[in-house]
C-alpha cells in the first residue's frame, strides 16, 4: 500500500497547511501546532467545533463506566497515578480532586476511555486529496489537552481547540501513513500528536516540539504483537495510554533540554523510510488544516454501543433483517445459517478464527461471530419478554434498544450457551475484491440469513452504517444520548450534569476546567 500520491499534495492556503516530503515535517507540525494554538490561522467552523465536543463527551462517558465496572487496566493505571501526588503543577484523573503528575493522570485518564474499545474511530482516507492509507485511529487522547489546558490556567475553549489539533495531526497521519500494514501499532500517530499538542498548549518551541516528536518516533514503537494472538490481553486496551504517556515523557525531557532526534520523517533510520524507502524524502506529504470545516475529525465515526468498529456493517446488517423479519426473533429455531461477507482487514481482525472461540472481553469485542451472535441473542431476549417480534419502531429504536452494554461482555454471557449455539450457524467470508476496494471508503458487509422454511433474506451491500460518518439517515444526536444515558448512569447517579459539562466543555471557565473531574463514581467491584 502507499502512503501517499507521487504529485505533490496542494490545498487551499486559506484554510490548510501543506508539509512537503522535502521539508522537516517534525519541525512544520511543531510550528503548525503552536501557530494554531495561538490563534494565528483562522478558526475551526462550528461544525467542528460542535463535532469534537460529540466526540469528546463520548469518549469520556465510556472511560467513566470502565472505572465503575472496575475493569482491570484502568484501575492498575488509577492506582498507580494514587502514587505520584504533585500539589503543584498536578492534574487529575477522573472522578478525583487530588493533583497527581500529569503523564501519570493521563495515561489513567487515556486507558480507561479506551478500555471498552466503544468510542469514535478513523479509517484514514481522504480522497479528495488521494490520501488514502487507510490506517485505524481512535478518540482515545484528549486528556493530554484538557491536562495541558489545566496546567496552563487556561479554559475548556482552549481545550477544544487542542482537541482539535490532536484529531487533526493523528487523522492526518492515518490518511498518507499505514502503521498497520508493517505490524506496528496505529497509536504512533497519536503519540506524535500527543508530543506537539501538549508542548503546544504549554508554550514550548517549536525545536522543543520536534525533538520531543523525534524521540516518541525513535524511542517507543510499539508493534501490533499486542493485538496478536487467540486470547487479547491488557495491552491492547491500554496501548494508546502508553504510548502517550511515554510521548509526554519526551516533551516534558525536550522542554528541561534534553535533545531528541530532529527531522524524524525524513530519518533513514527511522521507521517512515525504513518501511518505504525513499532518496530522501519522507514517504508523504501531510495536510493540515486550520480553518472551516474540511478537519479530520468530521471523517470520524462513533460507535453506538461496546463493538470493534469493523463490524458495524453486519450489526447494521442484522438490525435491518430482523427489522423486516420480526418472525425470527419470534421463533429464532428459523434460523438455519447466517452469513457474513465483509471485506479485508476486517476478515483478517475479527474474522480470525482463532476468535470464534473468545475466552476474555478483549478477544469477545474483537470477534465478529460473538458480536452479531450477541446481538441477534438480545433481540431475542427482548422479543420473548414483550411477546412479539417487534421489539422498537425503526431504526434509531433498534439501536437503542440493543445498544451491546459491558454485560454483553462480561464471564456469564461470554459464555451463554444460546449465543455460542447462534455462533455455530454464522459463516464469515471474504467478498474478495468487490468488497475490499470500497473500504475503507465505507464498512462495505452483507448479511445473508438462511431460513428453515426455505427463505433467503439478504441486507444488500451495507456500505455506511448507522455511527459512520457519511451516514445521513440516523439520528446520531438521539442514540449517543441515549448511549450516554446508558453508560452513564454505570457511573454516576446522577449523570446528566457531568454529561452536560463534557458535552460543552468550551463553555467551562479555567477554574471550572481545572475541577471538572471533581464528581463521584460508583464502584460495581473487579469486572468479571
Amino acid at each position: 500500500m502507499t502512503a501517499s500520491p507521487a504529485s505533490p499534495a496542494t490545498a487551499d492556503p486559506a484554510t490548510a497547511t501543506v508539509l512537503a516530503r522535502d521539508t522537516n515535517q517534525a519541525l512544520g507540525i511543531a510550528e503548525f501546532a503552536i501557530g494554531f494554538m495561538n490563534g494565528d490561522f483562522g478558526a475551526p467552523s462550528e461544525a467542528v467545533l460542535d463535532k469534537t465536543r460529540q466526540f469528546f463527551a463520548d469518549a469520556a462517558v465510556c472511560g467513566l463506566s470502565a472505572i465503575a465496572l472496575g475493569t482491570n487496566a484502568p484501575l492498575v493505571l488509577r492506582e498507580e497515578a494514587a502514587e505520584y501526588p504533585r500539589a503543584t503543577g498536578g492534574v487529575t484523573v477522573f472522578g478525583s480532586t487530588t493533583p497527581v503528575c500529569p503523564e501519570k493522570a493521563i495515561v489513567a485518564n487515556c486507558s480507561a476511555v479506551r478500555e471498552w474499545d466503544s468510542n469514535g474511530t478513523n479509517f484514514g482516507y481522504n480522497p479528495a486529496l488521494g490520501h488514502t492509507a487507510g490506517e485505524f485511529g481512535h478518540n482515545d487522547f484528549y486528556a493530554v489537552p484538557i491536562a495541558a489546558a489545566q496546567l496552563a490556567g487556561r479554559d475548556g475553549a482552549y481545550a477544544l481547540r487542542g482537541m482539535i489539533l490532536h484529531d487533526e495531526i493523528r487523522g492526518r497521519l492515518a490518511e498518507v501513513f499505514s502503521l498497520k500494514t508493517y505490524k506496528i501499532d496505529h497509536v504512533v500517530h497519536g503519540a506524535i500528536a500527543s508530543a506537539a499538542v501538549y508542548g503546544a498548549m504549554l508554550g514550548a518551541t517549536a525545536d522543543q516540539i520536534e525533538s520531543a516528536i523525534g524521540m516518541t518516533v525513535a524511542h517507543f514503537i510499539p508493534w501490533r504483537a499486542i493485538r496478536a494472538g487467540k486470547q487479547l490481553s491488557d495491552s491492547k486496551g491500554a496501548s494508546a495510554a502508553i504510548s502517550t504517556e511515554v510521548a509526554v515523557l519526551a516533551m516534558m525531557r525536550s522542554m528541561k533540554g534534553f535533545l531528541g532526534p530532529r527531522d524524524i520523517f525524513r530519518n533513514p533510520e527511522a521507521i517512515w523510510r525504513q518501511f518505504e524507502p525513499t532518496n530522501g524524502d519522507s514517504p508523504f506529504d501531510l495536510v493540515l488544516s486550520h480553518s472551516g470545516d474540511d478537519f479530520a475529525v468530521m471523517g470520524m465515526h462513533f460507535k453506538l454501543g461496546l463493538y470493534e468498529h469493523q463490524s458495524a456493517g453486519a450489526l447494521q446488517g442484522m438490525i435491518d433483517l430482523v427489522s423486516q423479519n420480526p418472525d425470527l426473533l419470534e421463533n429464532p429455531d428459523l434460523i438455519k445459517t447466517i452469513r457474513i461477507v465483509a471485506y479485508e482487514p476486517a476478515f483478517g481482525i475479527i474474522g480470525d478464527p482463532a476468535k470464534r472461540d473468545p475466552k476474555t472481553r478483549q478477544s469477545a469485542d474483537h470477534s465478529m461471530a460473538y458480536i452479531v451472535s450477541t446481538l441477534l441473542q438480545k433481540a431475542i431476549d427482548q422479543a420473548g419478554a414483550a411477546g412479539t417480534g417487534r421489539i422498537a419502531d425503526g431504526n434509531d429504536a433498534m439501536w437503542k434498544t440493543l445498544i451491546l452494554t459491558p454485560y454483553e461482555f462480561d464471564a456469564t454471557a461470554i459464555f451463554r450457551p444460546e449465543t455460542r449455539a447462534i455462533m455455530e450457524k454464522i459463516e464469515f467470508t471474504h467478498g474478495g475484491k468487490e468488497y475490499d476496494d470500497r473500504y475503507p471508503d465505507g464498512i462495505p458487509t452483507s448479511v445473508v440469513i438462511e431460513t428453515t422454511d426455505g427463505r433467503t433474506l439478504d441486507s444488500g451491500l451495507v456500505m455506511y452504517p448507522s455511527g459512520h460518518a457519511r451516514n445521513t439517515t440516523c439520528d446520531l444526536d438521539g442514540i449517543l444520548a441515549n448511549k450516554a444515558e446508558v453508560l452513564g448512569t454505570l457511573a454516576l447517579d446522577d449523570p446528566k450534569p457531568v454529561i452536560e459539562r463534557f458535552r460543552f466543555v468550551d463553555r467551562l471557565s479555567a477554574a471550572e476546567l481545572k475541577s471538572m473531574n471533581d464528581f463521584a463514581i460508583k464502584s460495581h467491584g473487579r469486572f468479571e
